[in-house]
Formats: structure tokens, sequence, C-alpha cells
């Protein structure tokens, strides 16, 4: 098994310790956390392959940032839990998570566990990056570059740029973004419509006359190539496509990747 990059994140000190210990020895590479907030931000600032969470951290909260995370990112998730009851199974498989293993547990079912996972990721390997015309996108290091030029992005920023292309030219709400774009809660939509218009400044040519970040009226926001069609064509171009007379939708970004079709992604939807 390639080693990982791990984020563990467990609210018991003596089992974090002794699972970081036991994960760096099989050779991979492990971030911990014992809160909500740390596990968010290591999530946002390292390339993250699997996350190993606690679903009883902060009080249950592991599920809530189980749904997050499995929005936000192209990760592996692994759900621990004291409760092994067919209801709380399910409850963490829809909440995003790819596997759950019941606490306690001995190191070698964790190891195959992690093997299971390890052979699902390497069948569905990410893409490392995305182009959208001059735009080149770095999942892997979370940067972005403009005609070549790097562009000093927020973390803050990067999660609603990624958020915005995710959608694959589909309109994003403001209430939308707001929820998983933002680690921490907030109520305010402008508060998405003054990251966009940063955005905005950072990347496009004249941001008077988005190219990339088009504004979808009454519903939000939407990332790619093509400005997004009016409302009556698209009701067209969807008759079309249930008639089976129009073409394929297409992806309206360009996207490219060194090892996989850009729109492929770890997780199996």
């Amino acid at each position: 098994m390639q080693p990982l990059h791990i984020l563990l994140a467990e609210g018991n000190p003596h089992l974090r310790s002794l699972l970081c210990w036991h994960l760096q020895q099989a050779g991979h590479q492990v971030w911990a956390a014992e809160t909500l907030r740390q596990a968010k931000t290591l999530l946002q600032h390292q390339p993250i392959h699997l996350l190993i969470l606690d679903a009883e951290l902060s009080n249950r909260g592991g599920l809530q940032l189980c749904r997050w995370a499995h929005r936000q990112y192209d990760l592996l998730i692994l759900l621990l839990s004291h409760r092994g009851s067919e209801a709380d199974i399910i409850a963490g498989l829809e909440a995003g998570a790819d596997d759950y293993l019941t606490k306690p547990f001995s190191m070698q079912l964790l190891d195959a566990h992690l093997l299971a996972l390890a052979r699902r990721r390497q069948r569905h390997i990410p893409p490392t990056f995305l182009q959208y015309g001059d735009l080149k996108i770095d999942l892997v290091q979370r940067r972005v570059a403009l005609a070549g030029e790097g562009i000093d992005l927020t973390p803050q920023e990067f999660s609603l740029l990624m958020v915005l292309v995710q959608a694959d030219g589909d309109p994003v709400s403001r209430l939308e973004l707001l929820e998983r774009a933002w680690p921490d809660s907030t109520d305010n939509p402008r508060t998405v419509d003054t990251h966009i218009l940063s955005l905005r400044k950072k990347l496009e040519r004249d941001p008077r006359q988005p190219s990339l970040i088009h504004t979808v009226r009454n519903v939000g926001y939407c990332f790619g190539l093509n400005p997004p069609l009016p409302q009556e064509q698209k009701t067209v171009s969807v008759a079309a496509g249930v008639s089976g007379s129009g073409p394929q939708r297409q992806r309206r970004g360009v996207a490219a990747s060194g090892e996989a079709p850009a729109n492929q992604s770890i997780k199996s939807r």
C-alpha cells in the first residue's frame, strides 16, 4: 500500500496518540486534530487523501464535519465510533463516510480497512489540476495561476472557488455556497457577494465583464468558460436532452490532469 496523507480527527488523546504512532510506523504522513476547528483548518491547508474521523468528536459533531468534508473535498472518510447499531452505521454512511469502524478495534482490523480504502483510491485517481482557459487550478497544492502567473488566494477564496468549480457549470445559490464553502457558520448571504467580488478582481481580465464567474439572476453564481444560458433556452435544452434529439451535456470548463479526467474524483458517487 502506498503511503497516504491522513488527517486523524480523534477526541480521545490516548487513542489519537496510539493511532498516530501506528500510522506513521506504516509510512503514512499524519496530521492530528482534537477539535472540529483544527480538523477544518488542516483540511483547508493540507493535501489530505484520507480522513479518519471520530464520530463523537465535539459531542457528535463528527457527523457534521463528515457531511462538510464529503461535499467539499475529494477524499476518503473512515468513521470511528463507539456506536455500532445498524441505525448508527447507516447514519454515518449517509453522512458521507466511505467506511465505518466500531470502537474498540485492533490495529490489524484498522490496517485491513485502510488497505481496502487505499485500493478504492487507486482505482479512482483524482486529477492533479484543472484548466479553464488561462486559469490553472492546482488541486494538490491548492494554488491558482492565471496565464502562468501565480494568484494569491486566501483559503476561504479557494474553498469558494472549488465549490463553484465542482458544480460543473450549474448555478449555486448563495445559501448553498455559505453552507459548503464556509467552515464556520455565517448567516449573511452578502458575505458570498463580497468574496465573489474579490475573486473576480484576482481572476478576471475585466471584473466588470466576468468571463469565468457569472451571476445567475435570482439564483446565485456559476463558474465556467461559457456564460449561463437564459432560463428559457435552458428549459429547451433540457427538454431536447430528455427526448434524445439533443447532444449530451458537455462540461463547460476544459479540465486537464496528468492522470485522470478532471470530472473524476476519488469517491464513487
